[in-house]
């Protein structure tokens, strides 16, 4: 028995999230089925973050253990051959930990990466429309960026966690946040421990709050002060976020998360 690990690309327009769920289209259920079929026995994969429905992802990671008789490149080519053009591996291999400590694309992650990105312009964009969140009103990101700063480190961040989260701390250690524009993008980068429910997408929707100058720059700090959901801005929708991948200890060998390719 090996266990292996993949990265995973997805565009999740389509799918109600990661998680296999009864009746509905997954990705964790297209990608099962394509490494099933490679081994010809049934495969189960372990992921390093659930993302919702309309989440993309450029480098989720997965785990899986197979014995089947297979190199990397047949994981590879083969399984992608059986995806839909909206799922795609992009690396597959073995991986080893400690005999008492098996790698984990769960528990293994030392770090976790989002990036939300929002088309600001007064006009919406039809080739956009599931790939980046449209907002009108225009935007300050040096505001934002400024703002956000009061989020890094560790914190307890109930004002940025949904209503049915089942965490059982909200407690995280958030390690960066930038906020920049690009011509018409206003893009936000994230790097935390470990995410709560909604928690960048309950964050973006305050920052934008801010950026639109409805909100003083200040208020990000006093949300998280104090604690309060409901006192916080909208959940912001989720075809703007990309979960960019998970880092990992150096003595697993992995890959590093491929750096976003947009917007630059």
């Amino acid at each position: 028995m090996i266990r292996w690990a993949a990265a995973v690309e997805y565009q999740g327009s389509r799918y109600s999230g990661w998680q296999v769920q009864a009746g509905r289209p997954s990705v964790q259920g297209a990608v099962e089925a394509a490494l099933s079929t490679i081994a010809n026995q049934p495969v189960a994969t372990i992921c390093a973050g659930r993302t919702d429905a309309g989440v993309h992802a450029l480098g989720q990671v997965v785990h899986f253990d197979s014995a089947a008789a297979r190199d990397p490149y047949a994981w590879l080519l083969g399984s992608n051959s059986r995806l839909p053009p909206d799922i795609a591996l992009r690396w597959v291999q073995p991986v080893f930990g400690q005999a008492d400590e098996p790698f984990s694309a769960r528990f293994s992650a030392v770090s976790r990466r989002y990036r939300y990105v929002i088309h600001n312009d007064r006009a919406r964009s039809a080739l956009l429309a599931e790939r980046a969140t449209w907002f009108a009103p225009a935007l300050d990101a040096d505001a934002m960026h400024a703002a956000a700063q009061a989020l890094v480190g560790a914190h307890d961040f109930s004002a940025f966690r949904a209503a049915g989260c089942q965490s059982k701390t909200a407690t995280r250690k958030l390690e960066s946040l930038r906020v920049w524009r690009r011509g018409q993008f206003v893009v936000i980068d994230i790097r935390a421990n470990a995410f709560l429910h909604h928690m960048v997408r309950n964050i973006t929707g305050s920052l934008l709050e801010v950026g639109s100058q409805r909100r003083p720059v200040t208020w990000i700090a006093e949300l998280l002060a104090g604690r309060d959901r409901r006192q916080s801005g909208m959940t912001a929708a989720a075809q703007g976020l990309y979960f960019v991948g998970p880092d990992y200890p150096a003595e697993f060998g992995l890959p590093p998360p491929s750096e976003p390719w947009f917007p630059a």
